[in-house]
C-alpha cells in the first residue's frame, strides 16, 4: 500500500530505491559493506557467533537437568528449547546469508536487517503467544551478536546489486539493472555520514534532524537527496521496501505504485536536465550585471573534497571541517603527522587556491564519537565546543596548529577559530599560535604563512565587531549558529524547525551589520553557513555587501546563475527597505 511520511527537505532532487535500515540494537553495531572475498569469512564469523550461543544454552540445559522444579521451573526448560528453536531456524540463518552474500552487508548489519524482516512477520501474526516469540528472537539475536563482538572487518565499500523485486515494478526496472539504495534510520551522525560518503546509498532519510544539522549538512555535501526530521520513518518503512524521496518537498513515499513510481522518474530525469544546464556556466566568471566580482568559494570535510570543489569552480576553500578528521575514532585522536599530511593534501589539492582551515569544532551535534552520548551536560551546544574545548586541551590544540602551520608551506592557507566571543580566548588564541610557531622553530620544521580569521557565529561576537578586526585578518560568518543561538532554537531539533528563521529581522541585522563593519574596516568578510547557499537568499546577499560566499561544491553553480542575474547597484536600496521591515520573508518572497 502507497502511503507518503512527511520531513524537512534538506537535500534537493529525487531519489528512488530499495530501503536499506539500519536497524537500532541495544548492542553497537557497525554498518559497513564488506569485499566480495569476505563473504565466506563474515557468514563464518555468524556461525561461529550463533554456534557459541548453542553451546551456552546446551551448558545451561546441562545444569539444569539437575536441578528440582523449583530451581529450574518447567518454563526455563521450554524457553530454551524456544531459543534452540529459533537459532536453527532455516529463515533466520539463510537470511542472514542472503544478506551477507547479495547486499554485502558485514554479518552485524545482515544480523539485524534479518532481525528487523522476521520480527514484522511476528507483528503480523494473529496468533498471540507467537506474537509474543518476537521477544525472544530479539533476546537471541542480542545474544549472537554479543559472542561476535570483537571480531572486527576492513570496511570496503564496493558496488552493491538489489536483487529482489516486487512483480509491480518488474515493467519499470529489469533484473539486469543496477538499483538505487535509500539509506533509512532513526539518526546518523556526521561520522557515520562520511563512512557513507562513498559508498552506493542515492539519498537518505532519519526520524530527526534539522535544516541546518550537521547530518543535513554532510547530506547536502554528498549532492544527494535526503530528508529529515521524518520521525517514524525506520519504523514505518521496512527492509527493502520501493522508496521514493523528494528532496524539494521533504516528502517520503513508500511502495509506490507504478503511476506514482513513473511521475517521479520524470521528475527526476527533468532535475538531470536542470544541472546539464548548470553545468554550461562551469567556466563563466562570477560577476553581476553591475560588474561586481563574487567569490565563491566550497566548504569541504574531507581532503579529497577539494576535487570536487575545482571541478564546479570554486575559487579556493572557504571552510575546511577539520572536525571531520578526529570523528568517529573512539577517542584515539589524529596526531600531527596525520593532520598535517592532510591538510597537505587538501592545499595541494586546491592548485594554489587559497584554503580556508576551521580548527577542530567539535561538540552539542557533532559528538567526537557517536556511541558516547553528552549526559553529563543539560545542554551541550552551549557548553564545551569548538574553541571552548581546544582551548580546555591546549596539547591537542597545539598540535593542530603546528600541523596547519606545516601544511601552510605547501599553498596559501588560512586558519579559521570558530566559536570565539570574549577577548581573553582571542588573545590565548594567538598566544598559543605563536607558542606553535615557537616549537615548529625549535625543530628546525619548516611552516608556511597563514592568515588568521574568526568565525562570527554568537550574537555577542557579532555585537563586540570591533575588538575582533582588531586581532584578526578576516572574518567569515558562520549562519547555521549564529541562527540558533539568537532565536534560542536548537538546529538538529525537528520539533522546532519551523521556528528556524534564517530571514528573522534580528538575525537579518546582525548579519548586515558584520557585513558593513568589516568592509569600513577594509577587512575581508564571507557567509560560510547554509544562507550562502541558498538561492532564495543570493540577491539579499548580495544587496547587503556581501561579495564571498562559501558553500558546498554542490549549490555553487546554482548561486552563481543568481549572481550573473543580479544588479547590486539596483538590490542595495532594496536590502535596506527589507532589512527595515518587520516582516523581511515576506517582502523578499514578493521580490
Amino acid at each position: 500500500m502507497t502511503f507518503s511520511i512527511h520531513g524537512l527537505a534538506v537535500a534537493r532532487g529525487i531519489a528512488i530505491g530499495r530501503a536499506v535500515l539500519v536497524a537500532s540494537s541495544r548492542v553497537d553495531v557497525a554498518h559497513y559493506f564488506i569485499a566480495p572475498t569476505q563473504v565466506e569469512a563474515e557468514i563464518d564469523r555468524v556461525r561461529r557467533g550463533r554456534n557459541a550461543v548453542v553451546d551456552e544454552i546446551h551448558r545451561l540445559q546441562a545444569s539444569i537437568a539437575h536441578m528440582g522444579p523449583k530451581e529450574a521451573p518447567q518454563e526455563l526448560t521450554a524457553l530454551l528449547d524456544v531459543h534452540l528453536m529459533l537459532l536453527d531456524d532455516d529463515e533466520l540463518i539463510g537470511g542472514v546469508k542472503r544478506w551477507i552474500t547479495d547486499r554485502l552487508y558485514n554479518a552485524e548489519w545482515a544480523l539485524t536487517t534479518q532481525l528487523e524482516v522476521i520480527a514484522r512477520q511476528f507483528d503480523e501474526m494473529e496468533d498471540e503467544y507467537l506474537r509474543e516469540r518476537k521477544g525472544d528472537l530479539e533476546q537471541i539475536t542480542e545474544k549472537v551478536l554479543r559472542a561476535m563482538k570483537g571480531m572486527g572487518s576492513t570496511v570496503v565499500p564496493p558496488p552493491v546489486r538489489a536483487a529482489r523485486k516486487t512483480a509491480q515494478h518488474d515493467l519499470l526496472l529489469d533484473d539486469t539493472v543496477d538499483v538505487p539504495l535509500i539509506l533509512v534510520a532513526h539518526d546518523l551522525s556526521p561520522a557515520d555520514m562520511l563512512q557513507f560518503k562513498q559508498s552506493v546509498f542515492a539519498g537518505f532519510i532519519t526520524d530527526v534532524g534539522g535544516k541546518t544539522s550537521h547530518t543535513a549538512i554532510v547530506a547536502r555535501s554528498l549532492d544527494i537527496p535526503a530528508v529529515v526530521g521524518a520521525r517514524l520513518s525506520s519504523q514505518l518503512v521496512r527492509q527493502d521496501d520501493w522508496v521514493i524521496i523528494d528532496g524539494d518537498a521533504g516528502v517520503v513515499v513508500v511502495d509506490p505504485s507504478p503511476i506514482i513510481l513513473a511521475e517521479y522518474g520524470f521528475k527526476q530525469r527533468q532535475g538531470e536536465l536542470d544541472r546539464g544546464r548548470l553545468s554550461r556556466l562551469l567556466h563563466t566568471p562570477a560577476v553581476t550585471l553591475d560588474g561586481q566580482k563574487i567569490e565563491l568559494l566550497a566548504n569541504i570535510e574531507m581532503p579529497e573534497d577539494a576535487v570536487g570543489a575545482l571541478k564546479v569552480g570554486a575559487v579556493g576553500v572557504g571552510l575546511f571541517r577539520s572536525e571531520f578528521l578526529f570523528m568517529g575514532r573512539q577517542g584515539r585522536l589524529p596526531d600531527e603527522e596525520e593532520q598535517y599530511q592532510a591538510y597537505r593534501r587538501a592545499i595541494e589539492g586546491m592548485q594554489g587556491l587559497p584554503v580556508t582551515i576551521r580548527t577542530v569544532d567539535v561538540g552539542a551535534d557533532k559528538p567526537l564519537d557517536s556511541s558516547l552520548r553528552d549526559d553529563a551536560h543539560l545542554n551541550p551546544a552551549l557548553g564545551l565546543r569548538a574553541i571552548r574545548w581546544s582551548l580546555a586541551d591546549p596539547a591537542m590544540f597545539l598540535t593542530q596548529l603546528r600541523a596547519i602551520l606545516r601544511a601552510a608551506a605547501y599553498g596559501k592557507a588560512k586558519v579559521m577559530i570558530p566559536m570565539l566571543v570574549h577577548a581573553s580566548e582571542i588573545r590565548q588564541t594567538l598566544a598559543l599560535l605563536d607558542h606553535a610557531r615557537a616549537e615548529l622553530d625549535n625543530r628546525g620544521v619548516a611552516y608556511g604563512p597563514l592568515e588568521v580569521g574568526a568565525m562570527i557565529e554568537i550574537p555577542a561576537a557579532a555585537l563586540t565587531l570591533k575588538v575582533f578586526l582588531k586581532y584578526f585578518d578576516f572574518l567569515s560568518i558562520g549562519t547555521n549558529d549564529l541562527i540558533q543561538y539568537t532565536l534560542a532554537i536548537d538546529r538538529a531539533d525537528e520539533s522546532v524547525a519551523h521556528l528556524y528563521d534564517p530571514m528573522h529581522p534580528a538575525v537579518l541585522r546582525l548579519v548586515a551589520g558584520t557585513i558593513a563593519e568589516a568592509q569600513a574596516q577594509g577587512k575581508d568578510v564571507s557567509v560560510c553557513g547554509e544562507m550562502a547557499g541558498d538561492t532564495s537568499l543570493t540577491r539579499l546577499l548580495l544587496g547587503l555587501g556581501l561579495r564571498s560566499f562559501s558553500m558546498h561544491p554542490a549549490q555553487i553553480l546554482a548561486v552563481k546563475q543568481e549572481i550573473l542575474r543580479a544588479d547590486t547597484a539596483k538590490l542595495a536600496p532594496w536590502a535596506q527597505q527589507v532589512l527595515a521591515d518587520d516582516e523581511p520573508g515576506y517582502r523578499v518572497g514578493r521580490a
